[in-house]
């Protein structure tokens, strides 16, 4: 019993951020209840890992040398600091927890999706029926929760403040649910759910899930064999992006104000979709950061402070939206702009040195856990800019651990077939020794 009221609090504090207890003087979520309730708990158990406060020793160094500085505030710098790290080593401690069980924390993840995505079912087809408790969330108190419009009467989002959210959050359920239907022996989950999780995906009508569903069938098709499959993935890739194109309105003008915006610059234009010029505006923010300050940008929670400096709005003419001053619209700008290049390194370097391709495993676990895993992480790079919401940190540390054991297991094979390498010379050598020829 103890074990799955573990479990629930652990997956909620993941899921369950669409509700918050007070706003000042910081947004206070769920998982930080969670957070309170186990920290205790895991350091008399598992004291302090050495990785995370490696890790973050020279985040927390140049971050207070850049509030001296003036190019931070002590109170954004230190709220996300410790916000940052407290997740980091929480979901750390998670996956201690279960000694690195990964096969079991991410079957816990996918039995999650699927309740999740039924809920967002439930959701489209109440709404279609006027059943307004089977769709408004927010009559059960979730107060960072709404109702979005669009697709197919409302964009599905689930207990998730908003559709972007839940298809980050469910697109490693995503890929395992498209891989369960295109082999013959699904993993993890039966067909049956992986069914439920692949229609509440594609109900959200998000940018984000357009995305997501096309870096599925990229990884497919780099996992199975690109000119083998070339014929099939590529001609669904374009498939895919005209329909979003010509029927999710929401997708197509997001798509042309972007490409409009980054091609010809023009911030005066109101034409633009607002999301779009939210995107380049801290894009040219994060760069004129990252000019300034190279090597470790300006510390952790300091975006806020470079947008005040160089958002394209304090210009006349401008579009007047400063929306995701915070955040940077996207991980990878915000990474840029708060970190420079000592992150944004080692975020890259992470992403590549620990991706598990198929051609580099016998465990088909691995390979399906690490490309849906991938999802997850390209999504925040690209436009989710909060460093810990909707715990992150977890996907970042199954990602690890699941690159990890597979080196051990290849470290395994390694050294099977140079001990029978050895023993096969060793034969070979003792025939031809002058007592037996």
């Amino acid at each position: 019993m103890f074990r799955w009221f573990v479990v629930i609090s652990i997956f909620l504090s993941i899921f369950l951020n669409s509700y918050i207890f007070f706003r000042s003087p910081f947004e206070a979520y769920f998982s930080y209840l969670v957070f309170l309730m186990f920290f205790p708990v895991f350091f008399v158990k598992f004291g302090v890992p050495r990785a995370p406060v490696l890790l973050f020793l020279p985040l927390l160094i140049s971050g207070v040398t850049y509030v001296f500085m003036g190019l931070n505030t002590s109170s954004q710098f230190f709220k996300i600091f410790i916000g940052f790290f407290s997740s980091v080593l929480f979901y750390h401690y998670v996956v201690e927890l279960f000694q690195f069980n990964l096969k079991t924390l991410y079957k816990y993840y996918m039995i999650a999706a699927i309740i999740i995505s039924a809920i967002g079912l439930i959701q489209l087809v109440s709404f279609w029926v006027g059943f307004s408790p089977g769709y408004n969330l927010k009559l059960y108190g979730l107060n960072k929760w709404g109702i979005v419009a669009g697709g197919l009467g409302i964009r599905v989002n689930s207990v998730f403040s908003e559709p972007a959210y839940f298809a980050a959050s469910i697109g490693p359920a995503f890929f395992t649910a498209i891989y369960n239907w295109a082999v013959p022996e699904p993993i993890f989950i039966s067909r049956k759910w992986s069914a439920v999780i692949i229609l509440a995906y594609i109900a959200t009508f998000s940018s984000v899930g357009i995305i997501g569903i096309l870096l599925v069938i990229l990884f497919l098709l780099l996992n199975f064999g690109f000119f083998k499959y070339a014929l099939v993935f590529i001609p669904l890739s374009v498939i895919v992006f005209n329909y979003s194109y010509k029927n999710v309105g929401e997708f197509q003008e997001r798509y042309d104000g972007t490409v409009e915006i980054f091609s010809t610059g023009n911030y005066k234009s109101y034409d633009i979709h607002g999301s779009s010029f939210v995107l380049y505006n801290n894009f040219h923010v994060a760069v004129e950061n990252f000019k300034q300050n190279p090597l470790f940008g300006t510390g952790l929670g300091s975006h806020p402070t470079a947008f005040d400096k160089y958002s394209l709005t304090n210009l006349d003419g401008a579009v007047e939206i400063d929306f995701n001053k915070m955040d940077a619209n996207s991980m990878l700008l915000r990474l840029i702009s708060e970190t420079g290049i000592y992150g944004v390194f080692i975020m890259i370097y992470f992403v590549i040195k620990c991706w598990v391709p198929r051609q580099r495993t016998d465990d088909k676990y691995l390979w399906v856990m690490s490309n849906s895993l991938l999802i997850i992480i390209l999504l925040t790079l690209v436009r989710q800019g909060h460093y810990f919401l909707n715990g992150f940190p977890f996907f970042l540390w199954m990602y690890y651990y699941v690159a990890k054991e597979n080196w051990a297991k290849q470290e395994v094979v390694r050294a099977q077939e140079e001990k029978a390498r050895l023993e096969a010379l060793a034969i070979v050598a003792n025939r031809n020794t002058p007592a037996n020829t």
